[in-house]
């Protein structure tokens, strides 16, 4: 195997996934609070039939969260949070072959959904809770950090940046620097800017604008911009009516050169991303 090739190439658990082209990471929240499809999906046979149909539409990755992170969001105990969310990774697990990420912040319930079959752990706190990174450490999974200030009950209460890039490119620096010493080797690192978290829009909109920045730190991107509320102020559109704005940055984040593409509508992203891979492999 090529050094570029392996490098392109992301073991997770008992699979790998293919960097070397974009991948679509499907959203299924089981929560009764997020912001756009919270209780949809709280019930494990619903959650189940939701996950096969977006494996069915083309995601390579879910991604099962058992706590909203929305703006206010309320924060919910590790018990809850593991009721919640094992029966789900363990199900899927078993079910559909697909790589499991988990959006989870505590340390009990990385260690348990590694022991079930997830294979990327999705931390909007970027490991920073007490007792996460040495429980990530142990999973052996890779790890996705994750821009944020604050919590997110309180993250968007005046937001401040001089150069909003710069800064998110620096916390990620060091948040992945702080992983390396602690023993998480580099390449299981895959890096997220944090759209929305926070991030007034004018915040967003310029660190969309300069994504290709974050490639100097040398490890693959996730974006997640789907339906968010930055596409919501700029064409004036409520959640369920952003499918076109998600569409338009999901193209974008592409053609800048990121990886993970996390959304609510699969079927769909999954065309942009295959349209634009098409007219990339051309001659």
């Amino acid at each position: 195997m090529s050094e570029t090739l392996s490098a392109a190439r992301l073991s997770c658990g008992s699979r790998v996934l293919d960097l070397a082209r974009p991948q679509v990471m499907g959203i299924l929240n089981v929560t009764p609070d997020s912001f756009s499809d919270g209780g949809r999906y709280a019930l494990k046979d619903a959650a189940l039939k939701h996950a096969e149909s977006m494996v069915r539409a083309g995601a390579t990755l879910l991604d099962v969260g058992g706590e909203s992170t929305r703006p206010g969001a309320r924060a919910v105990s590790p018990t809850e949070e593991l009721e919640r969310v094992a029966p789900v990774v363990e199900t899927i697990a078993r079910e559909l072959d697909v790589v499991i990420s988990v959006d989870t912040s505590t340390p009990a319930v990385i260690r348990e959904v590694a022991r079930l079959g997830a294979g990327l752990i999705n931390d909007v706190r970027s490991l920073r809770r007490d007792g996460a990174l040495d429980a990530a450490l142990d999973s052996g999974l890779p790890v996705c950090l994750m821009h944020m200030r604050g919590e997110p009950g309180d993250m968007q209460d005046d937001p401040q940046y001089t150069d909003v890039t710069t800064e998110v490119c620096d916390f990620l620096a060091q948040r992945m620097a702080e992983c390396v010493a602690a023993g998480i080797k580099a390449e299981r690192v895959v890096l997220d800017p944090g759209f929305g978290f926070a991030k007034a829009l004018e915040h967003n909109l310029s660190l969309f604008r300069h994504l290709e920045r974050l490639h100097a730190l040398g490890r693959p991107l996730l974006v997640g911009v789907s339906r968010k509320t930055m596409i919501g102020k700029v064409l004036g559109r409520e959640v369920d009516a952003r499918l076109y704005g998600s569409l338009a940055l999901a193209a974008l984040a592409v053609a800048k050169g990121a990886q993970i593409i996390r959304v609510h509508d699969v079927a769909e992203t999954v065309d942009v991303v295959r349209m634009i891979a098409a007219v990339q492999s051309a001659e």
